[in-house]
């Protein structure tokens, strides 16, 4: 190994891969954006090779950091395990950690998380939730050992697998008692306050797609979430029409504070499944909650339903 190399190239490189931007990285590290700026230069210098591709203020992994982030990501992964252990953590019992969409954390992750724990109650299960991006990208780290969430672009996708376990639509829902019923056209949308999810979401450009698609353009969206508690409370107290997918408010759904506006036109569902990564080594504890969560999502629970 090149003895330029030092543990924190790595560990900027892989902020930076997360947050996908040197101002962002700065910001977690605690540095000045200069310092994480001249830390990925020296890291580029030593393997010869641009980790990503520039895209204006924005940064973007190319091949080559792809490759360097699975392999460093996983290293540094095993690094931490090493001192926690050291350190005092219990010995002898297995851990797993579980990156969930917040689509799949309302019904599909708790649910699997209790029958996983019944298998093995000696197995600390860490479940995290967050956008599809940063959970794709921790995935290929080691950082997590499963996610649950929608299928990436093919070039995010390079090194994992991802396997179906449903389709879900994406619904417009109100509260109980809001203005609106029937059929919901372009005009009548664009009279109320729209939550949109926000840039980086993966429902987003379905949704984009689909205003755009009815006539309503591209609309200014009053907030832009997928937050369940943030989103719930704001339409409770507005008239406040909120694009989110169907999991994340299906007990709203299903105790009535809520409901869905029928579209003249459908919103198209789109695959939730699990990633993992191709080279992860067998482990029974992610085989057995792999079949939790397969047997959970094959109950009528995640139908998609209009």
């Amino acid at each position: 190994m090149d003895p330029r190399l030092r543990l924190r190239h790595i560990a900027c490189f892989l902020e930076i891969a997360r947050a996908g931007s040197l101002v962002a990285a700065a910001d977690r590290l605690a540095v000045t954006q200069p310092a994480v700026s001249k830390t990925l230069r020296e890291l580029e210098d030593i393997l010869g090779q641009w980790l990503f591709d520039r895209s204006g203020r924005g940064l973007r992994l190319n091949a080559a950091g792809r490759a360097f982030q699975q392999f460093a990501g996983v290293g540094m992964a095993e690094l931490e395990r090493a001192q926690n252990t050291v350190r005092g953590a219990h010995f002898g019992q297995s851990r797993l950690s579980l990156g969930a969409l917040p689509t799949a954390a309302t019904e599909l992750a708790p649910r699997a998380a209790l029958a996983f724990h019944e298998a093995h109650p000696g197995c600390v299960l860490r479940v995290q939730t967050g956008p599809n991006w940063l959970l794709l990208s921790q995935l290929r780290e080691g950082t997590l050992d499963l996610v649950v969430g929608r299928m990436a672009e093919p070039d995010l996708m390079a090194g994992l697998s991802f396997e179906q376990l449903y389709l879900e639509d994406v619904v417009a829902v109100v509260r109980a008692d809001h203005p609106l019923h029937g059929d919901v056209d372009a005009d009548q949308l664009l009279t109320y306050p729209l939550i949109l999810p926000p840039r980086g979401a993966v429902i987003r450009p379905t949704v984009r797609g689909f205003l755009t698609s009815i006539g309503a353009g591209d609309p200014a969206p009053m907030f832009e979430t997928v937050s369940l508690a943030f989103g719930r409370r704001t339409l409770v107290g507005s008239d406040a029409i909120w694009f989110i997918s169907r999991g994340v408010v299906s007990d709203e759904l299903g105790n009535g504070r809520l409901r869905t506006l029928k579209m003249k036109a459908p919103i198209l569902a789109g695959p939730v499944g699990i990633s993992q990564r191709e080279d992860a080594q067998p482990m029974i504890e992610r085989k057995t909650l792999t079949d939790c969560l397969r047997a959970v999502a094959a109950s009528d629970l995640h139908q998609v339903t209009n």
